[in-house]
């Protein structure tokens, strides 16, 4: 009895979007391969990295049976789900690198501001899914930005900035796709600018005992991207020093990542050849998550980058291809979301490997090791299939 409509589904798959997807897992597999083989501790990284996919692309698949709208009904319920689970990381959440992020399963690391990302976008979709007078109101907008607000704010504590950073523009996306009035949308935006702005301003400019309290960490990032003196204006030759030593600490991640993919040239130096990785100045407990694409730059070149870039632009265009195929509003703004959580994820990745944005920690889709990442990435895949699945259902 199931025969048919799993026909006409299958003949309904985006194949483009898979053949993308495929590349870059390959590509994942062979350079965290390529970025643990020098440490025995990370050395079978690449086999739960390959767990992890497979574990991904069935529950991506789970995602694509159920129609869109009938998954929609749940988003309150996966919404606030996902904020229990941002509130128990604060209770039993394990701490590592100075941040409580994680919660420990035993036989996973379970991440739930990934997944949070994914019942946000359902839950946006589904709320914005309404007439367009009532988009109007300002009340609906209101509501709309408390939605994204308290992920952001929770993500925010723990303290993760990276994966805080990508509901705003996952949120105000949706919102100017569905019909909220531009106005409010500037309005906000320019407000958010003059705030970010005076944030700059007092961290880099003011007296130390002026300053709005940041974690250290995400202020010394700050001093970093912009190369300001981590040294105090008036201090004494020892502070002066020890500041320096403290700087020269905290940029060595960047520069080492900024290393890696200029020396890798046209064609790079060969496949598990990158002597910035193997010898160890990419610091072996980032090379192969948050700085895979300066291992693939350096032992892949110019030509593997631009590899890399051109598939992330398949699934990007192909989202977006999606998006406009929809009939309806749900489906657009699940297509929406998911286009522009990858795209925030993949500008903010590759930007702090080659210094255009500052280091927040945040991984690159599907290449990056992590197994809530590569789960939620493919889940919202899922979706994206899903809505182009049932395009013509609605």
């Amino acid at each position: 009895m199931f025969a048919i409509p799993l026909k006409e589904h299958h003949a309904k798959v985006e194949w483009l979007l898979l053949a993308a997807l495929l590349g870059l897992m390959c590509i994942g597999t062979a350079f965290i391969y390529s970025a643990a083989a020098a440490s025995d501790a990370n050395s079978r990284l690449y086999l739960k990295q390959i767990i992890f996919y497979a574990v991904g692309i069935g529950l991506g698949g789970v995602a694509c049976l159920v129609p869109y709208h009938s998954l929609s009904r749940f988003g309150t319920l996966l919404y606030w789900a996902t904020i229990l689970a941002l509130a128990a990381v604060f209770i039993f959440g394990a701490k590592r690198f100075g941040a409580r992020r994680w919660i420990n399963l035993g036989f996973f690391q379970f991440q739930p501001s990934e997944f949070a990302k994914l019942g946000f976008i359902v839950m946006q979709a589904n709320f914005l899914s309404r007439p367009l007078d009532e988009l109007r109101m300002p009340g609906i907008f209101i509501k709309s930005l408390g939605l994204t607000a308290i992920p952001f704010l929770m993500i925010l504590k723990e303290p993760d900035l990276g994966s805080a950073l990508v509901f705003f523009p996952m949120g105000l996306v949706m919102m100017f796709v569905a019909g909220v009035p531009v106005r409010f949308l500037r309005r906000f935006v320019s407000g958010v600018a003059i705030l970010v702005a005076l944030l700059l301003v007092d961290i880099l400019l003011a007296p130390p005992r002026w300053q709005i309290k940041l974690e250290e960490y995400q202020r010394q990032r700050l001093l970093v991207y912009f190369g300001k003196d981590f040294a105090p204006r008036n201090g004494t030759q020892a502070e002066r020093e020890r500041a320096h030593k403290v700087q020269r600490d905290k940029s060595y991640n960047v520069e080492q990542a900024l290393i890696s993919v200029g020396s890798g040239g046209l064609t790079g130096k060969g496949w598990r050849q990158g002597t910035q990785n193997s010898l160890g100045y990419l610091p072996r407990a980032v090379a192969h998550n948050d700085f895979i694409f300066s291992v693939i730059a350096e032992e892949k070149g110019f030509l593997g980058s631009a590899t890399v870039v051109a598939l992330y632009t398949v699934v990007l265009f192909t989202g977006i291809k999606i998006a406009g195929q929809a009939r309806d509003r749900l489906g657009k703004l699940l297509a929406v979301g998911v286009v522009t959580m990858l795209f925030s994820h993949v500008f903010i990745n590759i930007g702090m490997n080659i210094r255009i944005m500052p280091v927040t920690g945040i991984p690159l889709p599907l290449l990056s090791y992590g197994g809530s990442s590569v789960l939620c990435s493919l889940i919202a895949i899922g979706l994206l299939q899903n809505v182009y699945i049932y395009r013509r259902s609605y």
